[in-house]
């Protein structure tokens, strides 16, 4: 196993992207070779000694991609440093308020149950009206989602400067340095 640390996600009009990226960053400022791929596109975890992976949110549940990420790896995280983190839900207010207690899609508990997760975190995410299609707008505008920018940059990086906490700590433990 490698010394480097993966950010994987999966999102449909880029905002979880966009986050994941952040992640990724922080990271890397923290002297930690990442690697921040879309989840569809990551092969094999051999070379990664940690995990950070993200969905965006869709009426509650996680994207395709990031739930065939989950289950086709299972196996490998429970033997990884891991992290999983949801973007989806608009507006003011406390994101797991937001959700009605949701902090997880319900349907993957019982995987993130086993991996056993370091962290669970639920980020404000992002709608962009010019991105999305017909049907989407329609549903929006009747469930009267609030429309805009909700990502908390500060909260996303102080989330990914505590996992670079944990990973350096565990390099100091081990004697092992990290390098970009």
């Amino acid at each position: 196993m490698c010394n480097q640390v993966l950010v994987a996600y999966a999102t449909k009009y880029g905002g979880t992207a966009e986050i994941a990226e952040k992640i990724g960053q922080v990271l890397r400022q923290a002297g930690l070779r990442t690697d921040v791929l879309p989840a569809n596109r990551v092969g094999n975890l051999t070379s990664y000694r940690a995990v950070v992976l993200g969905s965006a949110v869709y009426i509650g549940k996680w994207h395709k991609d990031a739930v065939k990420f989950l289950t086709a790896n299972e196996k490998t995280l429970t033997e990884r440093q891991v992290w999983l983190f949801s973007s989806g839900p608009t507006g003011e207010g406390y994101v797991v308020e937001l959700l009605k207690g949701w902090c997880f899609p319900e349907a993957q508990q019982p995987i993130a149950d086993r991996i056993q997760p370091r962290d669970i975190a639920v980020f404000h995410g992002n709608v962009n009206m010019k991105k999305l299609n017909f049907i989407e707008k329609w549903m929006l505008k009747n469930v009267q989602a609030p429309l805009g920018d909700f990502r908390d940059w500060e909260s996303i990086t102080s989330w990914a400067t505590a996992i670079a906490v944990v990973l350096k700590e565990k390099d100091l433990a081990s004697g092992t340095l990290s390098e970009q």
